[in-house]
């Protein structure tokens, strides 16, 4: 009765609740408060999660295809969700777990993504222009061809990642550790790397002449 409830859009209050593996596909699940509950590999593919609480919920491999997801997800685990072409404009996502996670084709711009795990996620082409993601952890992520511009990368691990032909126009870098990064062909106009470390950095192509150092 109460996965009927959630679909019928009947009640919106639900956090800590089961729902493992149940389908949520296709709903209208706005504001919805489901912080804390346990949402493993429950499909919410083409759901409307506008403006949800969904902060410290147990994400582990739920279905957000197509999904409008601009909503709280501060502290959730994401790992090995899928995200592909998932609205993230401006979520929360400070402190979440990504690992494992698909984005691929995911808008988020303006997302608040300061202190979230992406180690090793593929962001290829992803829309992060202006997000937050000061002190974000994107050792040996794909950023190839990615919007960060204008982003606040500040502190950020960017250790071994791919960047290239990346848009970081405007990008605050300061602090950042880009120790090994791919910075091929990377467009860094305008950019801050005040302190940040190049340190065995690919930066072929990569023009610095008017960047913040």
């Amino acid at each position: 009765m109460t996965v009927e409830q959630i679909r019928t859009g009947q009640q919106k209050h639900f956090p800590g609740i089961d729902l493992e593996d149940e389908e949520l596909d296709n709903c209208q699940l706005e504001k919805i408060n489901l912080a804390g509950a346990n949402l493993v590999g429950v499909d919410f593919s083409h759901s409307n999660l506008k403006g949800a609480r969904l902060d410290g919920a147990n994400l582990l491999g739920a279905n957000f295809k197509l999904a409008d997801l601009r909503a709280n997800l501060l502290g959730a685990n994401l790992m090995q969700a899928d995200l592909s072409n998932a609205d993230l404009r401006g979520s929360n996502l400070r402190g979440a777990n990504l690992m494992g996670a698909k984005l691929s084709q995911a808008s988020l711009s303006g997302a608040f993504l300061s202190g979230a795990n992406l180690t090793g996620v593929n962001l290829k082409g992803v829309d992060l222009r202006g997000a937050d993601l000061r002190g974000v952890n994107l050792n040996s992520a794909n950023l190839k061809g990615a919007n960060l511009s204008q982003a606040d990368l500040q502190g950020a691990n960017l250790s071994d990642t791919n960047l290239e032909e990346a848009d970081l126009r405007g990008a605050n870098l300061a602090g950042a550790d880009l120790s090994g990064a791919n910075l091929l062909c990377a467009e860094l106009e305008g950019s801050n790397l005040n302190g940040a470390n190049l340190e065995r950095a690919c930066m072929l192509g990569t023009d610095f002449s008017k960047n913040k150092t």
